[in-house]
């Protein structure tokens, strides 16, 4: 039984951050690839047009993989990666908390990879791992 509550948690806490860098993606996907690499520029972002497209696609795509637990380590991975720029370029030198701080970003960011290498057993990932684990572990007839 507590297996079935931690899966649960896990597919509560992909749905939270899923549901937050979704969020943030469609916000730069409506102000367009051009607009958000233009800010990105701003910022001081390297390759600002490059890191706008990877962005928006980790937030939007990648959130939606989230979701149904698909490739959720390679979603976690973009999920630090994207807020680790977050944090670099936007929020560090606002401090860790108040207006503009990192905090929300930071957790948001390392609770995506935590979940991403964690996702829980109500995932695709699991069904096609398990199926895939559990052929392997059959003896060979010959």
């Amino acid at each position: 039984m507590f297996a079935r509550v931690q899966d649960v948690a896990a597919l509560l806490g992909r749905i939270g951050v899923a549901v937050v860098f979704l969020a943030h993606g469609l916000q730069k996907w409506d102000a367009g690839v051009g607009t958000t690499a233009e800010m990105f520029g701003g910022m001081g972002v390297p390759l600002p047009t490059v890191a706008a497209v990877f962005t928006i696609a980790v937030e939007i795509l990648g959130s939606i993989a989230f979701l149904v637990g698909l490739a959720l380590p390679l979603v976690g991975v973009g999920y630090a990666v994207v807020g680790l720029g977050a944090v670099l370029t936007v929020h560090l030198g606002n401090g860790l908390t108040g207006q503009g701080g990192y905090e929300l970003v930071l957790v948001l960011a390392l609770a995506g990879l935590a979940l991403g290498f964690n996702g829980g057993r109500i995932s695709v990932d699991h069904i096609l791992l398990h199926r895939t684990r559990a052929k392997e572990d059959q003896p060979q007839t010959v």
